[in-house]
Protein backbone atom coordinates (compact mmCIF):
# COMPACT_ATOMS: atom_id res chain seq x y z
CA UNK A 1 0.00 0.00 0.00
CA UNK A 2 1.45 3.50 -1.08
CA UNK A 3 2.31 5.64 1.39
CA UNK A 4 -0.04 9.25 1.52
CA UNK A 5 2.51 11.53 3.88
CA UNK A 6 4.11 12.96 0.54
CA UNK A 7 0.93 14.03 -0.95
CA UNK A 8 -0.01 15.32 2.85
CA UNK A 9 2.97 17.24 3.22
CA UNK A 10 2.61 18.90 -0.03
CA UNK A 11 -0.70 19.64 0.63
CA UNK A 12 0.33 21.29 4.09
CA UNK A 13 3.08 23.47 2.04
CA UNK A 14 0.67 24.69 -0.26
CA UNK A 15 -1.82 25.95 2.54
CA UNK A 16 1.14 27.38 4.32
CA UNK A 17 2.25 29.13 0.82
CA UNK A 18 -1.65 30.83 0.47
CA UNK A 19 -1.79 32.42 3.85
CA UNK A 20 2.13 33.54 3.64
CA UNK A 21 0.95 35.59 0.34
CA UNK A 22 -1.96 37.16 2.57
CA UNK A 23 0.76 38.37 5.27
CA UNK A 24 2.40 41.65 5.42
CA UNK A 25 5.94 41.18 4.07
CA UNK A 26 8.53 43.59 5.45
CA UNK A 27 10.07 45.81 3.49
CA UNK A 28 12.97 48.64 3.00
CA UNK A 29 13.40 52.21 2.01
CA UNK A 30 17.12 53.92 2.70
CA UNK A 31 16.40 57.86 3.32
CA UNK A 32 19.45 60.12 3.77
CA UNK A 33 21.54 56.74 4.24
CA UNK A 34 19.20 55.47 6.82
CA UNK A 35 17.38 52.01 6.10
CA UNK A 36 13.51 52.26 7.21
CA UNK A 37 11.28 49.21 7.20
CA UNK A 38 7.54 48.76 7.45
CA UNK A 39 5.48 44.91 7.24
CA UNK A 40 3.56 45.71 3.69
CA UNK A 41 0.38 43.95 2.44
CA UNK A 42 -0.71 44.09 -1.21
CA UNK A 43 -3.93 42.78 -2.89
CA UNK A 44 -2.81 41.25 -5.76
CA UNK A 45 -5.82 43.33 -7.54
CA UNK A 46 -3.62 46.64 -7.23
CA UNK A 47 -1.30 46.06 -9.99
CA UNK A 48 -4.46 46.27 -12.50
CA UNK A 49 -7.47 48.59 -10.54
CA UNK A 50 -6.90 51.59 -7.95
CA UNK A 51 -6.51 50.15 -4.30
CA UNK A 52 -6.94 52.19 -1.15
CA UNK A 53 -4.02 52.68 1.20
CA UNK A 54 -4.19 52.45 5.14
CA UNK A 55 -0.90 53.39 7.01
CA UNK A 56 -1.01 52.67 10.56
CA UNK A 57 1.71 53.43 12.81
CA UNK A 58 1.95 51.83 16.58
CA UNK A 59 2.97 53.68 19.10
CA UNK A 60 5.68 54.71 21.06
CA UNK A 61 8.12 51.70 22.54
CA UNK A 62 5.84 49.42 19.85
CA UNK A 63 6.86 47.70 16.71
CA UNK A 64 5.64 46.76 13.23
CA UNK A 65 4.37 43.37 14.10
CA UNK A 66 2.38 43.78 17.03
CA UNK A 67 -0.55 46.22 14.80
CA UNK A 68 0.42 44.06 11.61
CA UNK A 69 -1.18 40.59 13.93
CA UNK A 70 -3.37 42.35 16.32
CA UNK A 71 -5.29 45.62 14.32
CA UNK A 72 -5.09 43.38 11.25
CA UNK A 73 -6.47 45.82 8.77
CA UNK A 74 -5.00 43.62 5.87
CA UNK A 75 -7.69 41.06 7.32
CA UNK A 76 -10.47 43.65 7.68
CA UNK A 77 -10.53 45.17 4.02
CA UNK A 78 -8.38 43.40 2.27
CA UNK A 79 -8.74 45.05 -1.39
CA UNK A 80 -6.31 47.89 0.04
CA UNK A 81 -2.93 48.49 0.65
CA UNK A 82 -2.05 48.66 4.35
CA UNK A 83 1.30 49.66 5.62
CA UNK A 84 2.62 49.03 8.94
CA UNK A 85 5.98 51.06 9.53
CA UNK A 86 8.63 50.63 11.71
CA UNK A 87 9.67 53.63 13.83
CA UNK A 88 13.41 54.56 15.25
CA UNK A 89 14.23 55.11 18.52
CA UNK A 90 12.94 58.21 19.49
CA UNK A 91 13.06 60.62 23.19
CA UNK A 92 8.68 60.62 24.32
CA UNK A 93 7.80 63.84 25.59
CA UNK A 94 5.80 61.37 27.80
CA UNK A 95 7.94 58.69 28.72
CA UNK A 96 11.21 57.21 27.83
CA UNK A 97 13.18 60.90 27.73
CA UNK A 98 16.37 59.36 26.88
CA UNK A 99 14.79 57.68 23.47
CA UNK A 100 15.61 53.88 24.04
CA UNK A 101 12.51 52.98 22.45
CA UNK A 102 10.88 53.17 18.85
CA UNK A 103 8.47 56.27 18.07
CA UNK A 104 7.67 58.61 15.60
CA UNK A 105 8.54 62.73 15.64
CA UNK A 106 6.32 65.04 17.63
CA UNK A 107 6.28 68.10 15.26
CA UNK A 108 7.52 69.39 12.42
CA UNK A 109 11.29 69.72 12.00
CA UNK A 110 12.01 67.04 14.95
CA UNK A 111 14.84 64.14 14.26
CA UNK A 112 14.77 66.23 11.16
CA UNK A 113 11.51 65.07 10.05
CA UNK A 114 13.02 61.56 9.20
CA UNK A 115 9.28 60.11 9.57
CA UNK A 116 7.67 62.41 7.43
CA UNK A 117 10.53 61.96 4.56
CA UNK A 118 9.65 58.06 5.48
CA UNK A 119 6.16 58.89 4.52
CA UNK A 120 6.83 60.80 1.68
CA UNK A 121 9.34 57.58 0.57
CA UNK A 122 6.71 54.59 1.41
CA UNK A 123 4.09 56.54 -0.81
CA UNK A 124 6.15 57.11 -3.51
CA UNK A 125 7.20 53.70 -3.84
CA UNK A 126 3.66 52.26 -3.73
CA UNK A 127 2.27 54.51 -6.28
CA UNK A 128 5.58 53.85 -8.88
CA UNK A 129 4.86 50.03 -8.32
CA UNK A 130 1.06 49.80 -7.88
CA UNK A 131 -2.54 51.87 -8.79
CA UNK A 132 -2.72 53.27 -5.74
CA UNK A 133 -6.30 54.98 -5.37
CA UNK A 134 -5.48 58.58 -4.36
CA UNK A 135 -8.81 59.50 -3.12
CA UNK A 136 -8.54 56.69 -0.78
CA UNK A 137 -5.13 56.75 1.05
CA UNK A 138 -5.52 57.19 5.72
CA UNK A 139 -3.78 57.02 8.21
CA UNK A 140 -4.31 55.63 11.67
CA UNK A 141 -2.40 55.00 15.19
CA UNK A 142 -2.45 54.58 18.50
CA UNK A 143 -0.75 57.64 21.27
CA UNK A 144 2.55 58.37 19.73
CA UNK A 145 1.25 56.93 16.61
CA UNK A 146 -1.74 58.62 16.80
CA UNK A 147 0.15 62.15 17.65
CA UNK A 148 2.10 61.22 14.32
CA UNK A 149 -1.27 60.73 12.32
CA UNK A 150 -2.31 64.02 13.34
CA UNK A 151 1.36 65.34 12.33
CA UNK A 152 0.67 64.43 8.84
CA UNK A 153 -2.70 65.28 8.90
CA UNK A 154 -1.38 68.95 9.63
CA UNK A 155 2.01 68.86 7.00
CA UNK A 156 1.04 66.09 4.24
CA UNK A 157 -3.17 66.65 4.71
CA UNK A 158 -3.78 67.32 1.02
CA UNK A 159 -2.64 63.15 0.94
CA UNK A 160 -5.16 61.83 2.62
CA UNK A 161 -8.76 61.37 2.67
CA UNK A 162 -9.45 60.71 6.62
CA UNK A 163 -8.09 59.95 9.35
CA UNK A 164 -8.13 57.84 12.42
CA UNK A 165 -5.58 58.47 15.68
CA UNK A 166 -6.21 56.81 18.92
CA UNK A 167 -5.00 57.88 22.51
CA UNK A 168 -3.45 61.01 21.43
CA UNK A 169 -4.00 64.78 21.05
CA UNK A 170 -3.33 67.16 17.90
CA UNK A 171 -1.00 69.73 20.51
CA UNK A 172 0.96 71.78 18.23
CA UNK A 173 -0.07 70.48 14.75
CA UNK A 174 -4.00 71.86 15.13
CA UNK A 175 -3.00 75.11 13.86
CA UNK A 176 -1.83 73.32 10.78
CA UNK A 177 -4.85 71.43 9.97
CA UNK A 178 -7.52 71.83 7.13
CA UNK A 179 -11.13 69.96 7.55
CA UNK A 180 -11.05 66.31 6.82
CA UNK A 181 -13.06 63.74 8.39
CA UNK A 182 -11.51 62.29 11.32
CA UNK A 183 -12.35 59.32 13.77
CA UNK A 184 -10.85 59.59 17.38
CA UNK A 185 -10.64 56.96 20.20
CA UNK A 186 -9.80 58.15 23.89
CA UNK A 187 -10.33 56.46 27.32
CA UNK A 188 -12.07 58.35 30.01
CA UNK A 189 -9.21 57.31 32.43
CA UNK A 190 -6.19 57.81 30.48
CA UNK A 191 -3.11 57.84 32.61
CA UNK A 192 -0.61 58.86 29.78
CA UNK A 193 -2.57 61.31 26.80
CA UNK A 194 -5.19 62.69 29.69
CA UNK A 195 -8.74 63.04 28.54
CA UNK A 196 -9.24 66.48 29.11
CA UNK A 197 -6.16 66.49 26.29
CA UNK A 198 -8.55 65.06 24.18
CA UNK A 199 -11.64 66.46 25.08
CA UNK A 200 -9.40 69.75 23.81
CA UNK A 201 -8.61 67.93 20.66
CA UNK A 202 -12.08 66.94 19.78
CA UNK A 203 -13.46 70.30 20.22
CA UNK A 204 -11.23 71.98 18.38
CA UNK A 205 -11.88 69.36 15.96
CA UNK A 206 -15.57 70.08 16.08
CA UNK A 207 -14.66 73.52 15.47
CA UNK A 208 -12.47 73.21 12.46
CA UNK A 209 -15.13 70.64 10.57
CA UNK A 210 -17.88 72.59 11.28
CA UNK A 211 -19.72 70.09 13.31
CA UNK A 212 -22.98 71.03 15.04
CA UNK A 213 -24.79 68.57 17.61
CA UNK A 214 -24.13 64.83 18.71
CA UNK A 215 -25.74 62.12 16.57
CA UNK A 216 -25.18 58.98 19.68
CA UNK A 217 -27.01 55.73 20.60
CA UNK A 218 -27.62 55.63 24.37
CA UNK A 219 -25.07 53.80 26.33
CA UNK A 220 -22.62 53.10 23.13
CA UNK A 221 -19.12 54.39 23.53
CA UNK A 222 -19.90 55.83 19.49
CA UNK A 223 -20.70 59.63 18.62
CA UNK A 224 -21.28 61.32 15.24
CA UNK A 225 -20.85 65.43 15.16
CA UNK A 226 -22.48 65.55 11.53
CA UNK A 227 -20.87 69.11 9.70
CA UNK A 228 -21.75 71.26 7.33
CA UNK A 229 -18.99 70.81 4.96
CA UNK A 230 -19.14 67.08 4.98
CA UNK A 231 -16.17 66.37 7.12
CA UNK A 232 -17.69 64.48 10.40
CA UNK A 233 -16.35 64.37 13.63
CA UNK A 234 -16.38 60.82 14.48
CA UNK A 235 -15.29 59.89 18.66
CA UNK A 236 -15.14 56.25 20.48
CA UNK A 237 -14.97 57.28 24.41
CA UNK A 238 -14.75 54.17 26.12
CA UNK A 239 -14.15 53.95 30.20
CA UNK A 240 -10.43 52.13 30.03
CA UNK A 241 -7.05 53.83 30.33
CA UNK A 242 -4.55 54.09 27.37
CA UNK A 243 -5.22 51.19 25.99
CA UNK A 244 -6.78 50.46 22.06
CA UNK A 245 -9.56 47.66 22.13
CA UNK A 246 -8.49 46.46 18.70
CA UNK A 247 -11.42 44.00 18.38
CA UNK A 248 -14.12 46.14 18.58
CA UNK A 249 -12.10 49.87 17.67
CA UNK A 250 -10.45 48.34 13.96
CA UNK A 251 -13.54 47.18 12.13
CA UNK A 252 -15.43 50.45 12.97
CA UNK A 253 -12.40 52.52 11.96
CA UNK A 254 -12.26 50.25 8.53
CA UNK A 255 -16.19 51.47 8.04
CA UNK A 256 -15.59 54.78 8.66
CA UNK A 257 -12.73 54.92 6.20
CA UNK A 258 -14.91 53.30 3.31
CA UNK A 259 -17.32 56.04 3.86
CA UNK A 260 -15.06 58.88 3.00
CA UNK A 261 -13.07 59.16 0.08
CA UNK A 262 -12.80 62.27 -0.92
CA UNK A 263 -15.01 64.05 -3.05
Amino acid sequence: MKSRALPLVAFLLTVASVFAADAPTRREWTIEGVTREALVYVPASAATQPAPAIFAFHGHGGNMRNPARTWAYHQLWPEAIVVYPQGLNTPGRLTDPEGKKPGWQHGPGAEGDRDLKFFDAMLASLRKEFRVDDRRIYSTGHSNGGGFTYLLWAERGDQFAAMAPTASAAAQSLARLKPKPVWHLAGRKDPLVKFEWQEQTIAALRKLNQCGEASAAAGQPLTTYLSKIGTPVVTYIHDGGHEFPAAKACPLIVAFFKQHPKP
